[in-house]
């Protein structure tokens, strides 16, 4: 049995769906354990393009079970959707496929007014959030305020609770935000008419992982965005609302940490963000629009054009002290083709000492430098190798750089967007 952790090292679209639909294979079940609707997963399967926000990417394989666990925010009217697009694409989506945490917590309307007015509000200080609400919902969790899936089933229960957090929301949406309001019976009528479409799926995921590990099954823990996103290790404040590192898997499914094998860094060969934040080794000139545009580097949730510079060393070597790294799977090799010059960043200069790991002062983080290793590019198209022996040179020798400098060993190599576009060098599963 290997239960394997796939997490993001950096700040998130790392192509973490495409291999967890990959590892899917060898894999009983699927358990997304954080986040919300702000992250997206883009697959590309037998020449058709999926995207998923809520829903594993698992569910694009046959008898394998997908499950929503308790540390994720769910918007119940985003999965709906979700769902009945799989459902379009003849894909089974029932509860014998898909479950959701009885203790997992909705994401109501007056999460997402609240984003939006506090961003709106904020001005050119925003943090640059996608405005589904995450984290005014993950805010009402730890207030002890928030609605959970399992009040969409006792209707008396979802009404008391709307209705307080109303008078709360309302009230700072008018006074503070200078926002609209918003009224309680369409939102309960709303929400009655979708727990009754989602009480089927509704279930304790913490029991029901237990009884898998019981027999032996081997089950996939995917989380969302990146470990610099994570809201205690990442660049606070611009991170996420919840915690993506490997450690999270154990909270937000309900499961022992003895029962995880394996946790698998998922590193792209270069480094992105979306949003505001600091970014070391942010290219803003014709390098930078190159990655860009052949990497095809827009947000699957909002289409945001993605920021774009060189790998960031500094940020995964964080990332493999956080999680505990045991492999790591690069991916999107293929779209550094045709530069003459790579560069990695090693180090961060700052005030004329070289450092390793990343401040967790913004004022001193803002002026970090980067130490970069520069290295040949190669010209050779990439995308038909399925052998890491038959990569150019010059590609083997920035793979064993990345390996060497965070001391990982390299398990996993994506080299285009297809699920066939991968070249495995172990089997983890």
């Amino acid at each position: 049995m290997s239960n394997t952790v796939v997490v993001g090292t950096q700040w998130g679209d790392e192509g973490k769906g495409k291999i967890v639909d990959l590892l899917t294979a060898g894999a009983d079940l699927v358990v997304r354990f954080q986040g919300g609707n702000n992250a997206g997963h883009t697959l590309v399967v037998g020449g058709r393009q999926y995207i998923f926000h809520i829903i594993p990417s698992g569910i694009l394989y046959k008898n394998k079970k997908c499950i929503i666990g308790n540390g994720v925010v769910v918007d119940p009217e985003v999965l709906l959707k979700e769902m009945e697009d799989l459902k379009k694409a003849e894909i089974d989506v029932d509860p014998g496929r898909v479950s959701l945490s009885d203790r997992a917590h909705l994401i109501m309307p007056y999460h997402r007014a609240l984003d939006l007015a506090r961003e709106a509000k904020k001005g050119k200080n925003k943090i640059g959030t996608t405005g589904r609400g995450i984290g005014p919902c993950y805010e009402d969790k730890i207030k002890r305020t928030g609605i959970r899936a399992i009040d969409l089933t006792e209707p008396d229960i979802l009404e008391e609770k709307i209705s307080s957090n109303l008078k709360e929301k309302n009230f700072y949406l008018h006074e503070f935000l200078g926002a609209e309001t918003l009224e309680m019976q369409p939102i309960l009528d709303k929400y009655l008419d979708m727990g009754e479409k989602l009480s089927p799926f509704i279930t304790d995921v913490s029991v029901e992982l237990d009884r898998a590990l019981k027999a032996d099954k081997k089950i996939l823990f995917e989380g969302a965005q990146g470990t610099q996103l994570d809201v205690d290790h990442g660049t606070y404040p611009f991170v996420t609302s919840s915690n993506p590192v490997a450690g999270a898997a154990c909270a937000g499914a309900g499961i022992g940490p003895n029962q995880l094998h394996h946790v698998l860094g998922i590193v792209k060969a270069y480094t992105t963000r979306v949003g505001a934040g600091l970014f070391v080794t942010e290219l803003e000139e014709e390098t930078g629009d190159f990655i860009q545009e052949k990497g095809k580097e827009f947000g699957a949730t909002t289409g945001r054009k993605r920021r774009c510079g060189w790998l960031d060393l500094v940020a995964v070597r964080d990332a493999v002290r956080l999680n505990g790294l045991s492999s790591i799977g690069i991916t999107k090799l293929d779209v550094l083709t045709g530069l003459k010059t790579l560069k990695i960043c090693v180090g961060y200069e700052l005030e004329g000492q070289v450092i390793y790991q990343r401040p967790a002062s913004l004022r001193q983080f803002s002026k970090c430098v980067p130490v970069y290793k520069e290295m040949p590019g190669w010209q050779e198209d990439i995308t038909q190798v399925r052998d890491a022996d038959r990569l150019p040179v010059r590609a083997m020798e920035y793979l064993e750089a990345i390996s060497e400098i965070t001391g990982v060993p390299i398990s996993i190599i994506s080299v285009g967007p297809g699920r066939e576009e991968t070249i495995i060098i172990k089997d983890i599963l």
